[in-house]
């Protein structure tokens, strides 16, 4: 099947507006996608499922429907693909477990039911490790996923094959996760725009982990705004939800104006270890594209937990938890799963009480002090751009000449405290190292301020042009 480079690189936004124009059909849309998936996905390894069959069916019934001049929503008709870790009914979904290769969920996740809901053609879904618990995208089930600017080094994780599908070209958008980072830090490696929202803004079912979200991977800020507007607001089975605020992010995405007036913060490691020499380049070179874009931006200080020590302390006892389960199953687990576990299960229940209360407290208003003298503060989303395979160890295990003592955690240490904090993050591209690298700028905002991050993303991407570059595969 040939790809239609006409359509390949095309955004959720524009082809909504081809669709209805009738330029383009949802029909070669997801062909050519379903025909970019069988160009590079054996390079990149990024799809688990395809589902072609009732993709094209779908695609038919899209086209008609806009032949038809049907009122139709805003991602009608657009091909997405969806991590593993997100309950699709009827189709396929492993959570990246060897146990679960045949799992098929009789209900959709919220999100992907609203996404469904909206219209979205779903091509397939994307790899990720076992149940999300790596920083780099290394299956026992799938293995390894590499980033399309050069498939020998780690997507990230860990919705590492969403971010690198839709950086490939493999649709415009795509549907991850994050806890600690498992969107912005292969949106990062990958070159993808990636946000996490505020805790509560997406409904996820069940769920008992105020860190954790999904959200949006795409190649575009109104694109991830678009997906955003479609997923957001209160659920009855999620006691964290947020109620419905009215705000259109994709209307923050399209607002005119530079950044003028924007107060920027500016932190090139947090204080908190070695950063690789280039991507401080790109990084000190973003925040110049900043200020001739109009933004203020102040250099500034923050304080905060030792990362490999609140990563242990935080999510320690839910790894012992998942591992012991998967060591009932009779399952291989992952020496650096293994190392985190021994570590957990001696912390003292005083500790992980402290973990889960005073600490994230502390990491909140370390972020609130900077917000009282600025909109956003930036830095960079890892420390490192993509980097060879290195197993599950999930990390270069030397940055900048120093001895990195967790590679793995290491890699999401600029990623785990908003998180914490429960505020509103993204990645997207701010540049590339002299080995045709992407590198993220790290977008975060105060508590709620999920459209002013939108906004000023949007507002940075323009004034560049980086969103312009697509690996060649």
């Amino acid at each position: 099947m040939m790809v239609d480079d006409r359509i390949l690189w095309l955004g959720a936004d524009e082809l909504g507006r081809l669709y209805r124009s009738q330029d383009v059909s949802p029909v070669e849309a997801v062909d050519a996608a379903l025909a970019r998936i069988e160009q590079v996905d054996g390079v990149l390894n990024t799809m688990v499922t395809v589902t072609a069959d009732t993709a094209r069916e779908q695609a038919r019934e899209a086209e008609r429907r806009f032949a038809a001049r049907d009122d139709l929503p805003p991602l009608y008709g657009v091909p997405i693909t969806v991590k593993d870790l997100t309950d699709t009914a009827g189709v396929r979904t492993t959570y990246g477990c060897v146990a679960y290769r045949d799992h098929v969920p009789s209900e959709d996740a919220p999100a992907w039911a609203r996404l469904k809901a909206a219209g979205t053609i779903l091509l397939g879904k994307t790899t990720t490790p076992e149940f999300g618990l790596l920083g780099v995208t290394e299956s026992k089930l799938t293995g390894t996923t590499g980033t399309p600017w050069d498939p020998t080094r780690a997507a990230g994780g860990s919705s590492g094959g969403a971010a690198a599908a839709t950086v490939a070209g493999i649709g415009p958008l795509a549907w991850g996760s994050d806890g600690g980072g498992s969107i912005r830090v292969p949106a990062s490696l990958c070159g993808a725009v990636g946000i996490k929202p505020s805790v509560g803004r997406i409904p996820h079912a069940g769920n008992t982990d105020p860190d954790t979200t999904e959200g949006p991977l795409t190649r575009r800020v109104v694109d991830a705004a678009l997906m955003l507007d479609a997923t957001v607001g209160p659920h009855p089975r999620d006691r964290f939800a947020l109620p419905a605020t009215g705000e259109c992010y994709a209307e923050a995405a399209r607002a005119d104006g530079d950044l003028t007036g924007v107060r920027v913060a500016a932190s090139v490691d947090f204080g908190l270890g070695p950063v690789d020499p280039e991507t401080r380049k790109v990084f000190t070179a973003a925040l110049d594209d900043l200020r001739a874009a109009g933004a203020v931006v102040e250099e500034t200080a923050i304080e905060l937990p030792d990362p490999l020590e609140y990563f242990v302390d935080y999510w320690g006892p839910e790894y012992v938890m998942v591992a012991d389960e998967m060591r009932a199953q009779g399952l291989e687990i992952w020496p650096l799963i293994e190392d985190i576990v021994a570590r957990a299960r001696s912390l003292p229940a005083a500790r992980v009480s402290s973990a889960l209360r005073e600490t994230k407290t502390r990491i909140y208003e370390a972020y609130a002090g900077v917000f009282e003298h600025a909109d956003v503060l930036v830095c960079p989303t890892t420390p490192v751009p993509a980097f060879p395979h290195v197993g599950d160890t999930g990390g270069p295990a030397r940055v900048d000449g120093h001895d990195v003592p967790h590679p793995g955690i290491n890699l999401h240490r600029m990623t785990e405290s908003p998180s914490h904090a429960g505020l509103p993050a993204m990645s997207l591209p701010c540049g590339f190292t002299a080995e045709g690298l992407p590198v993220g700028l790290q977008i975060v905002a105060p508590l709620y301020a999920d459209a002013r991050m939108v906004s000023v993303a949007a507002r940075y991407e323009r004034a560049t042009d980086w969103w312009k570059r697509h690996p060649e595969l």
